[in-house]
């Protein structure tokens, strides 16, 4: 019994640390190229989504709001990019230290990709997009940044 409740206990000590490296992907964070910010929340269902809540060019030249105007989707390509939903479904991997099982969608060329997230620091993200394999695929690193 005295070893069922030390593993008891050792087990409820670790659960608050899992979730507190499990949700320092919470917050705003900024790609390398400084044109945009992403706010991560985690939904309901215990994963994890990233908005666009920030664009160096919001609008278009005309004044209009800029548009997803690269997506496949044909009744896509009008919503505007803020407040678009570019990270979807990540699950934290506590074995591999990683946000895995999602996907980012690149506004650029409207297509959605694989993808991977590592953190290399409180204040710092590799964000890994890919096409069926891992290896193959762009790392862009991401800083965290005050909304």
């Amino acid at each position: 019994a005295k070893l069922f409740t030390t593993l008891l206990l050792i087990i409820s000590l670790a659960i608050p640390e899992l979730h507190a490296q499990a949700d320092a992907l919470l917050g705003t964070w900024m790609p390398s190229n400084g044109r945009s910010k992403v706010k991560v929340e985690k939904k309901a269902n215990g994963k994890y989504y990233g908005k666009i809540i920030w664009l160096v060019e919001p609008k278009n030249a005309d004044g209009t709001d800029r548009t997803d105007k690269e997506n496949a989707t044909t009744p896509l390509k009008t919503r505007k990019l803020m407040g678009s939903e570019i990270l979807t479904g990540f699950v934290y991997d506590a074995d591999d230290k990683e946000w895995a099982d999602g996907e980012i969608y690149d506004p650029k060329n409207g297509k959605t990709y694989s993808c991977v997230i590592t953190l290399t620091n409180a204040n710092s993200i590799n964000v890994r997009g890919y096409v069926g394999i891992s290896w193959i695929g762009r790392t862009d690193a991401w800083t965290k940044v005050k909304e």
